[in-house]
């Protein structure tokens, strides 16, 4: 009996069936990865037009309205259109001067620290507390204190800005200077 020697395969069947093994175990790590941890908003850089309608010239700070430094205005848009953005508030002169130093207005819920900030318009002030700065957020229209939270000093290099709200996904860092702290977007 004669053994007939098959002819050669195109190619490597064993790493084939390896392969495509391996790809189909991937394929199904990264669903399991997507319906166990789904990415629910895609946060983006607002546009200078967009903050032109976003950010008063005035804002209502208690009974004034205080002038803002538009070139500082910084804020995010979320997929449906909702927006959270701040500026400088120029305060010389006004009631708000060492209290209040930036203006910040949001469409959706926002947790920063361990208080959240509802839809609305709300302004802050911040303190040197040893290595970090203390920052302290009231209600635009009423003053009423809502909430501190501790800025870090960040240690990156490049361009600092007087004032820069970050986005990453529902999470995002609220730059003053050299210090942040990170906020997150509210589930619906």
């Amino acid at each position: 009996m004669t053994v007939r020697k098959q002819p050669p395969l195109p190619f490597n069947v064993a790493s084939f069936i390896c392969s495509t093994q391996a790809l189909r175990c991937a394929v199904l790590l990264f669903a399991a990865l997507v319906v166990c941890f789904p990415r629910t908003t895609n946060w983006r850089p607002a546009t200078e037009e967009e903050l032109k309608n976003i950010i008063p010239a005035r804002a209502p700070v208690e009974k004034e309205r205080i002038e803002t430094e538009f070139r500082t205005a910084s804020g995010v848009i979320g997929p449906n259109g909702k927006y959270l953005a701040g500026v400088v508030l120029i305060t010389a002169g006004y009631s708000a001067e060492g209290k209040y130093s930036h203006f910040v207005t949001t469409e959706v819920p926002v947790k920063i620290g361990n208080f959240s900030l509802r839809p609305g318009e709300y302004v802050f002030g911040s303190r040197h507390s040893g290595d970090a700065l203390a920052v302290k957020f009231y209600e635009a229209q009423s003053g009423r204190y809502v909430g501190t939270v501790d800025a870090t000093r960040q240690s990156r290099i490049g361009k600092i800005e007087s004032f820069h709200i970050a986005p990453s996904g529902d999470h995002g860092l609220i730059e003053i200077g050299r210090f942040g702290f990170v906020y997150q977007v509210a589930q619906p």
